[in-house]
Parts: C-alpha cells; structure tokens; sequence
C-alpha cells in the first residue's frame, strides 16, 4: 500500500510540470552540396547534433508550455572544408512568434550569419558551459538561441529580452581574444560594422533603446490588436514607425533598423495596402524616409 501511495504521489506530483518544455522549436537544416570529398553522414549527424543543442536545452529560468515555444530555424549552408574536421559556412536564422487570436506568425528576425567557421567531428556532442567558452559552434549556437530568445521577450513585454541579451553579449566577450578572424569570424568589432558583435551591442546600447521598444510597440500594440480593432491596431504600427523616424535619419546604416525592416517589409506592404488611401499614402512617405532600401516595393502600394 506504501508503495502505490508513493507512485500515486510521484504521479501528481508530476503531472503539473509535463506540459512544459523547453524555449526553442527550431527547425534545422544543412545543407552541404558544395563539399564533395567529405563522407555526407557527418552532415547528418551535425544536423541532428545542432538540432539536439537548440531543442533540448533550457535557455531560461521560464516555464514554457508546447504550444508557447518560440519557432525558428537555422539553415547551415556549408561553403567550404578549410582543413580536415573545420568549416565554413553561413546561415540563415529565422524567427517568428503567433498573432494574438489568429493562425498567423510574424517573422521576426532573418539574418544571414556569413561569419561561420566551425570545427566538427562525426558523432560529435556539442557542449556549452556558461561562463566558459568551449567551441566556436557551440559559442555561436548559443549566441543565436539567446538572440532569438530575447527578440521573442521584447515583442511581448518592453525591453523585456535584457537578461538574455547580456547572456548573448557574455558569450561574445568569453570568446579568446587570441583567436584571429580566420579561426573565430564575427566576433570583434574592428572585423565588420554588421556582424554578431555589434547586433548584440546595438540591442544594449542606449542609443538605439527605442528599436527595443519598436519591436514591442509594433507586435504587442499593433498586431496583437488587430484583430479586435484593425484601425487602432494599424495606427500603433503607423506610431511605432514615426518613432523610427530620428534614429534612421541620425543612423541610416544602422544594423538593428535595416534587421528590422528585412523582416517586416513585406509584412508592412499587405498591413497598408489594406487602409484607406490617405493613410496608406501617409505611410509610403513615412516608409520611403526610415526604410529607402524598400522603396520601389513599398511604392507599389500607390498603385492598388
């Protein structure tokens, strides 16, 4: 009778926790058609190695149920072999988060990493340490899960991803200082003004705070709302991009405003093309202003 009551316990006491999971719902992909002389199964088992890493671990203290976890993916585009067991590649990150009240998902983040230089043995486990740097993939893997992460946080709740970009920022400064550019691409700033380094720099510079409180402006009083008020909802995207507008006029290259912009162009096309013609003019002029790398897409709004 001890016995099952013990089981009994053990049982309940579980059921609570068992909807819960881990952060991360990434789809990963490598893609390695360009190296000829390297045995395929090691790309498969990189594959399913990356995937293990991002999935499997628990990137913050939260609970997130499995239909809370945040979609994304990382395709690995193998480039080249620089030695036996080391890689180049670049990648492709993507993330997205849900809609209030609808079957829609708003990308995020799409960025293409171009910095990538790996080492990997077939079979290989990938380990990260907090507070340690163990392997440039491992650095890099858990750089982007902690990007991601935070992205996700600030759509949600204003400046909400802080805690996860420090984590990120951590990892870029536990990188050796004696690894050259060759060995560990992406991480100085001295290397590019658009690499790892500095994304994660801009998100925590106070210069640039209020693209942190776009992505929550944006998302959570503009999209979100839409669905009960698509004219207020559309209107706090219309604000959220004025807000923009000194920031893109004081730092038009800037890393963070053309990120999110690859990300939301096509998005903001199909949001204005919707509204009345006064106000989608309104936004084409406003558009053409903090996003000139769109404008021929953004001036074929005028025309519907």
């Amino acid at each position: 009778m001890l016995k099952f009551y013990s089981t009994l316990f053990f049982f309940v006491f579980l059921l609570p926790f068992s909807s819960f999971t881990q952060e991360l719902k990434c789809d990963v992909q490598v893609n390695a058609q360009k190296v000829r002389d390297v045995n395929q199964q090691v790309f498969k088992t990189l594959q399913k190695s990356v995937s293990q890493f991002m999935n499997n671990r628990s990137w913050t203290d939260d609970q997130f149920k499995t239909e809370e976890r945040i979609e994304c993916s990382m395709l690995i585009n193998i480039t080249g072999q620089k030695s036996e067991g080391t890689y180049k590649a670049n990648v492709t990150i993507q993330s997205s988060r849900p809609v209030y009240n609808s079957g829609y998902n708003t990308v995020i983040l799409n960025y293409v990493d171009k910095d990538w230089v790996f080492d990997y043995q077939q079979h290989q486990s990938i380990q990260f340490t907090k507070n340690t740097y163990v392997s440039n993939l491992s650095s890099m893997l858990s750089y982007w899960a902690y990007m991601i992460i935070g992205l996700d946080y600030d759509s949600f709740s204003k400046k909400g991803g802080t805690p996860f970009y420090n984590k990120a920022q951590n990892i870029v400064n536990n990188v050796p200082s004696n690894l050259s550019e060759s060995e560990a691409p992406g991480w100085k700033p001295f290397e590019s003004d658009k690499n790892r380094y500095w994304f994660v720099e801009n998100m925590l510079n106070s210069k640039f705070s209020q693209m942190r409180n776009v992505y929550y402006e944006y998302h959570r009083k503009g999209l979100d709302l839409m669905y009960e008020d698509v004219k207020k909802g559309r209107g706090n995207i219309f604000n959220a991009l004025k807000s923009m507008e000194k920031l893109a006029k004081d730092y038009p290259n800037n890393m963070l405003i053309q990120l999110f912009f690859q990300a939301k162009y096509d998005e903001l096309i199909g949001i204005f093309s919707e509204a009345p013609q006064s106000k989608k003019a309104a936004a084409v002029q406003l558009l053409y202003r903090v996003d000139p790398d769109h404008a021929n897409e953004y001036s074929q709004m005028l025309k519907k």
